[in-house]
């Protein structure tokens, strides 16, 4: 928690409260359903939390943004940024079912009125966002058609809208036909070892 603090220092006692509950909220849920390794479960904070809140060093949603969070898996990025900005919507989309139970048992625990859980293909989900968000569940070219017509042609946010996501490694063959994709190394938020070859890659997408 410590960790959340000290790139986030500007927390309410409320969000401070939200994020100290997620990790007796996921050890609990993790010992039903397993969403989280049992070496990433004791590094929760580095490993989930605070790389899931890199997307809000990149961009700190404006008041009002819906945000779209493809295989979120167990709420992640989409319940820390949740938190975050709560004056956000967040529909936490993941074709498992499963996993969506723990969401929604941590969404109700929090009393997180701002996420939406939904248990289905992101194709079939027939809503507009202003950002979709995911942590690597495909190739660039493979997500891109997933959520294709998914993001709304009015803009309240500073960068255009699209899609962030977070990835690791070498990305510039999957990325080489993208000429507007920005790549933001996460080193430059965070000095932990972990953050070392991991970015946010921000892809505006246009409405069609």
């Amino acid at each position: 928690m410590e960790l959340i603090l000290k790139y986030f220092p500007d927390l309410t006692e409320q969000q401070i409260e939200q994020f100290e509950a997620l990790l007796p909220l996921y050890k609990e849920w993790n010992a039903k359903i397993n969403v989280i390794s049992r070496k990433d479960i004791d590094e929760l904070y580095l490993r989930h939390v605070l790389h899931s809140l890199a997307i809000a060093k990149v961009m700190p949603f404006a008041n009002g943004s819906s945000i779209l969070d493809v295989g979120t898996g167990g709420g992640f990025p989409g319940v820390p940024l949740a938190i975050l900005f709560p004056e956000c919507q967040f529909h936490l989309v993941d074709s498992i079912n499963k996993k969506l139970k723990v969401i929604k048992g941590v969404v109700d625990a929090l009393s997180l009125e701002n996420i939406k859980p939904t248990h289905s293909r992101v194709e079939a989900i027939n809503e507009q966002y202003d950002f979709i968000v995911s942590r690597a569940v495909t190739s660039m070219p493979e997500f891109t058609k997933w959520v294709k017509g998914k993001i709304r042609k009015e803009q309240i946010n500073d960068f255009k809208n699209g899609i962030l996501y977070l990835k690791g490694g070498d990305l510039s063959e999957e990325l080489k036909q993208y000429t507007r994709v920005k790549l933001f190394p996460l080193t430059d938020y965070f000095k932990e070892d972990f953050f070392e070859t991991k970015k946010v890659v921000y892809l505006p997408i246009k409405y069609k």
